[in-house]
């Protein structure tokens, strides 16, 4: 057996899912801090700014879409199912 088909077999490809969607979410978060963070600062322009009181960038940096998404949903993952065993009838 080629070392190859040793890693490649069909029972890891949901391995490789998993951990390419963790990787995923992992870069999406560091370059959503980079970019957007106020309390990160790459160019040296910025950076000789110092501590800013600018309250208006930290609300939009924690206000995010899906915060402001999910901000009035139930905290379930599958209420229809939660509702037909935890509700009497």
């Amino acid at each position: 057996m080629a070392p190859v088909n040793r890693w490649l077999r069909p029972e890891v490809y949901p391995l490789f899912a998993a951990v390419g969607t963790v990787v995923g979410i992992c870069v999406m978060q560091l370059v959503r801090n980079i970019t957007t963070n106020p309390d990160v600062r790459v160019r040296k322009e910025k950076r000789t700014a110092g501590v800013l009181d600018n309250l208006a960038e930290g609300e939009r940096y924690r206000e995010h879409g899906l915060r402001k998404y999910v901000r009035n949903k139930e905290p379930q993952i599958m209420p229809s199912v939660n509702d037909l065993f935890s509700k009497p009838e």
